[in-house]
């Protein structure tokens, strides 16, 4: 048998400059901390009445975002739908069943030419530092596969 977790890393740019005014919209209910090194430190929270409550489309703003969040809202279909727009395109980044969370990245800590210039919106089936923790890992026994759908839909303005 063998712990299975999946990530992907798209990044998306919705116009021009920084994300401070694109829109997002993230169906989740929970994010999760992390310590000074982006380790996970404790137990999901609550979005509500945080800075990381985008259940409503709304400006990303000077909000700094590299957290993994989970408790997403489905459609009739399994999917969590999350919503980019900006200036000059729209984007929807659909995750099928398994991927019951997501990072999402303004890119902060990077040099001045990548930083805050795109968002990116990471489907992942468990959260960073599952191998240790065991956090929704798949454990997939001899001769079982796994298959996970994402997707996403793009609209230039």
């Amino acid at each position: 048998m063998a712990p299975f977790g999946t990530g992907n890393h798209p990044y998306f740019v919705a116009g021009p400059g920084m994300v401070d005014e694109w829109r997002l919209e993230l169906p989740a209910a929970r994010w999760q901390p992390v310590d000074d090194r982006g380790i996970p430190d404790g137990d999901p929270q609550d979005v509500t009445s945080s800075g990381y409550d985008f259940r409503t489309p709304r400006p990303i703003g000077g909000t700094s975002l590299d957290h993994a969040f989970t408790a997403l809202a489905t459609d009739d279909d399994g999917r969590a739908w999350v919503h980019l727009s900006g200036p000059a395109a729209e984007v929807a980044v659909w995750l099928g069943p398994g991927y019951r969370w997501l990072q999402v990245f303004t890119g902060d800590p990077l040099g001045p030419q990548a930083r805050r210039r795109a968002l990116a919106v990471e489907p992942m089936t468990c959260p960073a530092n599952a191998f240790v923790t065991g956090t929704d890992l798949t454990t997939i026994k001899p001769g079982d596969s796994v298959t996970h759908h994402w997707g996403l839909q793009a609209t230039i303005l």
